[in-house]
């Protein structure tokens, strides 16, 4: 299992992800419209998001197996809960510090995984019966896939060449696929960036099951 986890994505900046432009509005809508006050972000990365969500209101813990994305975290929202645990990680290991959450938020990160159930899993863990898990990955559709090949824009799409990079292409079926298999029932799905079935990204929301 070890050569199969990614040690570090090289988080050196305070900065935000550049789709944290176009996702956390989505998220905070999406999130205002649900029952929930305790959030996790699983794969916080440098925290960006979990200081946003924590602005708004929302009682956040980050989670992230990149240690110097947990340390840059820690020193950047000191007053933010951050801990060094990968989805392949037991859950009870947060548990043990931490009460369980209302949902579950991950944004971008479920098409880095060489084991991508094992997200959904963790989730599962740590969310009581009908709590939340809002994902998102990038979108690809039929209208979207056609436009990458006729651009020729697949090499750079995929990004290869980076070690830790997307490994995983997800489409809305196959994402509530595996959701479903992991004990979630989709209740939307939302496409965000770019014109419409041209989306950069897709969120699902899904209650557990």
């Amino acid at each position: 299992m070890a050569e199969n986890v990614v040690q570090e994505y090289g988080w050196r900046s305070t900065q935000g992800p550049h789709t944290c432009d176009f996702l956390a509005p989505e998220v905070l809508k999406i999130l205002k419209d649900l029952p929930v006050r305790r959030v996790m972000d699983l794969g916080c990365g440098n925290g960006a998001l979990c200081a946003t969500l924590s602005a708004s209101g929302y009682e956040v813990v980050g989670v992230d197996y990149d240690a110097g994305g947990v340390e840059l975290s820690k020193k950047t929202y000191p007053c933010i809960p951050f801990y060094r645990l990968g989805v392949q990680d037991d859950p009870q290991e947060l548990l043990q510090h931490e009460k369980p959450f209302d949902a579950v938020v991950s944004t971008e990160v479920i098409e880095h995984l060489f084991s991508p159930h094992l997200l959904p899993r963790f989730a599962a863990a740590v969310l009581p019966a009908d709590g939340y898990i809002i994902i998102s990955t990038p979108y690809h559709g039929y209208l979207k896939n056609l436009a990458l090949s006729f651009f020729g824009a697949w090499d750079s799409h995929h990004t290869a060449l980076w070690h830790g990079g997307h490994i995983k292409f997800w489409s809305r079926r196959s994402l509530t696929t595996l959701l479903a298999q992991n004990g979630f029932q989709v209740v939307s799905f939302l496409g965000v960036g770019r014109l419409p079935f041209l989306w950069k990204s897709m969120i699902l929301v899904a209650r557990k099951t």
